[in-house]
């Protein structure tokens, strides 16, 4: 599996456990049409953006 270390909005790294996951996550409730809609997203005590930037890093 890929390690996925990204960046949460305060700038702490949060290793994604499950990248796949993630990415599913991110596709049915921060986008619409597969392109990111600047919601937060939080998980385990990290929040972050939801950007297009964020989103294609993922």
């Amino acid at each position: 599996m890929t390690k996925l270390v990204v960046k949460s909005n305060d700038g702490r790294e949060y290793e994604v456990v499950d990248p796949n996951r993630f990415y599913k996550h991110l596709n049915d409730y921060h986008s619409q049409d597969k392109k990111a809609d600047n919601s937060i997203h939080e998980e385990n005590g990290f929040y972050f953006t939801v950007t297009p930037v964020f989103f294609d890093l993922v």
